[in-house]
């Protein structure tokens, strides 16, 4: 990864429904336009996530999404209204920011949830978009949820149990993400559900050999705002549309260059996503690294990637 930088640009971008987005620009003022889209939802963008691009190269855009960061309201308040935080939404302001900042077109950086948000984006705005690369690669599917939240038990039963039994009986054999967002609603329920959830996040990670629990976790004010967007959007079957799903439309890309980089070891979002979206995605390319949901390697590709397009 390249050296830190410090952004030269940032500011506040009122999107409606009560909402400011944050965001910077670091890099080239005359480079380049490239936007990272972070994961969760509700992680929010660190310093690390302006080191994917050459500074002399690009125009290098972060942002937090809705409720998370630096953006406004903190979705982990409890008085904060979720309604306004969907898919949509996200990619409405994705678009505002766009136009704002002047730029044309840009290339999308997505890992996680935030390859699942560049997708539905590039799919909506095809024109916008010269590249997309994404890592550690999720989809949204109803499906996918149902292994994170359930399947994956059979890799770490003891720690599932203690993440299912952390819902009320009536509730442990249906939507878990619905059951949890009910108890983060909770002022009476919400720090325990924050911590079991946060826990349950950190035991599906953690069969790559380097992993250490995220320390980010540790506070209860993140704690909050990652659990309640996360649990809102995966209830939700991340708001995504309904004419099929975002690897069943990846045939919409077709000339739009992507790299998709995977961990072979990534338990928390199998490489069949990744495999299946390459299938689907005429003229994308896929490389598969021996690591989990993260890592030196995948990093290392990232970089070669966005170099490859600077």
């Amino acid at each position: 990864m390249y050296s830190p930088i410090e952004p030269h640009d940032q500011g506040m971008l009122n999107v409606g429904d009560g909402h400011q987005v944050y965001w910077e620009v670091s890099g080239n003022p005359a480079g380049k336009p490239a936007v990272v889209v972070h994961g969760g939802p509700g992680a929010a963008g660190s310093a690390n996530w302006r080191r994917h691009h050459d500074p002399e190269a690009y125009r290098i855009v972060v942002f937090h999404q809705r409720g998370c960061g630096r953006s406004t309201p903190d979705a982990g308040l409890p008085e904060s209204d979720l309604s306004a935080n969907t898919t949509p939404h996200l990619i409405a302001d994705m678009e505002l920011l766009r136009e704002h900042l002047r730029i044309e077109r840009w290339q999308l950086l997505g890992a996680s949830w935030g390859s699942a948000l560049s997708l539905a984006y590039a799919q909506r705005h095809r024109r916008r978009v010269s590249e997309l690369i994404l890592y550690s690669v999720t989809a949204g599917r109803r499906k996918e949820i149902e292994w994170i939240t359930r399947d994956v038990g059979r890799i770490f039963p003891q720690e599932w149990e203690r993440f299912r039994d952390a819902v009320p009986a009536q509730d442990r054999d249906g939507n878990l993400a619905a059951a949890y967002a009910r108890l983060l609603a909770d002022p009476r329920t919400c720090e325990e559900a924050a911590r079991a959830w946060c826990a349950w996040e950190d035991a599906h990670v953690s069969l790559d050999p380097r992993h250490r629990p995220s320390p980010l976790f540790d506070d209860p004010a993140f704690r909050m705002t990652f659990a309640r967007l996360v649990t809102h959007y995966w209830a939700n079957g991340c708001f995504l549309p309904d004419e099929g799903d975002l690897v069943e439309r990846a045939r919409l890309l077709e000339g739009v260059p992507g790299v998709l980089v995977h961990g072979r070891f990534d338990v928390s979002g199998p490489l069949g996503t990744a495999w299946e979206l390459h299938r689907n995605w005429p003229g994308s390319e896929l490389v598969v690294v021996g690591e989990g949901h993260g890592g030196p390697e995948m990093a290392g590709q990232v970089v070669a990637a966005t170099d490859r397009f600077r």
